[in-house]
């Protein structure tokens, strides 16, 4: 009887198959990826992705939506089709950015789905939290959770809960917020939020801080227009009260 994915790794290094044909976004993911310690294999096209994961099974694939040979979305749903495959992490990578494109892709079976051009922090990020509910076995040490009055945040499953009941974030506002507790009481400007939480190779506006922490405010503050968790600091930036937990 065939089983369902079980994931293979090079000593101790957890394995991904990159399927995009652009050749400098394949080099991009590859060096990013092995700085992070995965063991990356690449692949141009979808046809040939299937023949290697016919092959052998990695734990995970970055998947490239518009390829020769065979699209990403079919080559998604022929990994979801598949009983040795159907549980195989898949993250998709690609420069279609509307909704539909989204909810296709998601529908196909993907995991996640982050839009070109992407911060390769980011995808790290976003590689390890679905490999972290795909195979928390492999994923690594346990980073624990942060527990003070209402709120509680998983680390690892990134789930956050304030008095109880599940709020949804979006990657970057839950990295955001682990850094805030992280830290707490200690001013930061917009300028080192974004050093810090989307990193110095990510080019975006200081401004988009304030649209995070304004979503942050919505989902955890009793009253959002009045914070008491995540302040402002006049003409210096935000700092996080835990204070206002208890």
């Amino acid at each position: 009887m065939t089983q369902n994915v079980q994931p293979l790794r090079e000593g101790q290094r957890l394995r991904v198959l990159v399927v995009e044909d652009e050749s400098d976004i394949r080099e991009l993911i590859r060096f990013n990826l092995e700085r992070e310690g995965f063991a990356v294999e690449e692949v141009g096209d979808g046809a040939l992705a299937l023949e290697r994961l016919e092959r052998r099974l990695p734990d995970l694939v970055v998947l490239d939506l518009m390829l020769p040979g065979m699209p990403g979305l079919e080559l998604c749903r022929k990994i979801r089709a598949t009983e040795r495959s159907a549980s195989l992490p898949v993250l998709i990578v690609t420069a279609r950015t509307s909704e539909i494109d989204r909810v296709l892709g998601l529908e196909s079976g993907a995991d996640d789905y982050i839009v070109k051009p992407f911060s390769p922090r980011e995808l790290v990020a976003r590689i390890r939290a679905v490999l972290r509910r795909a195979h928390p076995d492999l994923a690594g040490e346990s980073r624990g959770t942060y527990q003070r009055g209402r709120l509680t945040m998983d680390f690892d499953t990134y789930q956050v809960f304030v008095e109880g009941k599940s709020r949804e974030l979006a990657l970057r506002e839950f990295e955001l917020l682990r850094f805030f507790v992280n830290h707490p009481m200690r001013v930061y400007s917009r300028e080192q939020l974004l050093d810090q939480v989307w990193g110095r190779d990510t080019f975006v506006e200081p401004r988009t801080v304030d649209v995070h922490v304004r979503r942050l405010r919505q989902a955890i503050e009793r009253d959002d227009s009045q914070p008491e968790l995540i302040l402002t600091v006049r003409s210096v930036g935000y700092r996080f009260n835990p204070e206002a937990l208890d």
